[in-house]
């Protein structure tokens, strides 16, 4: 356990770092002290080599419905400093991330479930910026990142209407990438899988994306070029194992 804030729970699950808002009064909206520890949280997984993924859920009936509009106020200083009002939605961490969805992830939430690199779902997952009726603005981050997983004009869409996306639409415009009735199960799973892939190679190329995505074509496969350079004694020796036999025909796929 991390700090004091009983609201936001860190605990490690095998590879993963499990990070749970549970303030289900609020359909695990956010205040400023949880976004304080959403920040503490993060920086926990980074300085831990041994976890691999980190995966952020909501307890209860709700992923999270963004930011507590009753305690508005408390979000105000981190506006201020330039920080993520919401927590660490300023920061790309240096290690995957999973969203595993099951209920609303609408407003910040939604913005909460875009930061991570992945969004496992459950059926009953509801997504949007419902923000929009309120007229409180978009400003963690999902007016950079939702046009770069759904495409500039479903992004469009769902900032400009607020409407409301069910799991099956989610997945058909890969807002959500799977759909599963255990998403947190699922997520952990998945992290477990991305933890026995050789991780100096994984997180160059998640980096490479990151990175290159938006910039001239040149430009970004330069950069591929010089991130894998920087990871080549490591892909040497998984040639070196692919040609000794190891994983032919998909095994360990």
């Amino acid at each position: 356990m991390v700090g004091e804030v009983d609201e936001v729970r860190y605990e490690r699950r095998g590879a993963a770092a499990l990070v749970t808002i549970d303030r289900q009064h609020r359909r695990n909206a956010i205040d400023g002290r949880t976004a304080d520890a959403l920040v503490e949280h993060l920086d926990a997984f980074e300085a831990d080599e041994s976890a691999r993924v980190m995966v952020l859920t909501g307890a209860g009936e709700a992923f999270c419905a963004g930011a507590d509009l009753t305690a508005i106020e408390t979000l105000e200083p981190r506006l201020r400093r330039g920080e993520g009002p919401l927590g660490f939605t300023r920061r790309v961490p240096t290690k995957p991330a999973i969203a595993a969805v099951d209920g609303w992830a609408v407003a910040g939430g939604l913005e909460l479930a875009v930061w991570c690199d992945l969004r496992i779902a459950s059926p009953r997952a509801r997504f949007g910026c419902l923000e929009r009726r309120f007229g409180v603005p978009l400003i963690d981050g999902g007016t950079w990142r939702l046009p770069r997983i759904v495409g500039f004009g479903r992004a469009m869409d769902l900032v400009l209407t607020g409407r409301t996306v069910e799991a099956e639409e989610a997945l058909a415009i890969g807002l959500a990438n799977e759909l599963v009735e255990d998403p947190l199960g699922r997520a952990l799973e998945l992290a477990e899988r991305l933890a026995e892939f050789p991780q100096e190679t994984m997180l160059s190329d998640r980096r490479s994306m990151y990175d290159g995505y938006g910039r001239p074509r040149d430009e970004a496969l330069a950069l591929e070029a010089d991130y894998g350079r920087e990871v080549l004694l490591v892909g040497r020796a998984g040639a070196a194992r692919f040609a000794g036999g190891e994983g032919r025909g998909g095994q360990g796929v």
